[in-house]
């Protein structure tokens, strides 16, 4: 018993690429890294500076709540001033 067409190709072979399709794709491949480690660069960059600026924000923070608390005395020393007066 014969099936027209499926005996003409074997069905479990890898077909190679031809070797300027090898080598594109080396190309791509190696530019498409390029990029990828290019774009990790610039994210350790970013990452970096918001470090900075998160540092900088901490530390704003803290110096708003110790001009807070110096605010609040400032106010309760001028309350029982004039409470006395």
């Amino acid at each position: 018993m014969s099936f027209s067409g499926f005996d003409d190709v074997p069905q479990w072979e890898v077909p190679m690429p031809a070797t300027g399709d090898i080598v594109t794709t080396a190309i791509k491949k190696e530019k498409l890294i390029k990029e990828i480690t290019a774009a990790q660069e610039d994210l350790r960059a970013l990452l970096a500076k918001m470090k900075n600026v998160q540092a900088d924000v901490d530390k704003l923070a803290s110096d708003n709540e110790t001009l807070q608390m110096y605010i609040d005395n400032l106010t309760m020393q001028l309350a029982k001033r004039r409470g006395q007066q």
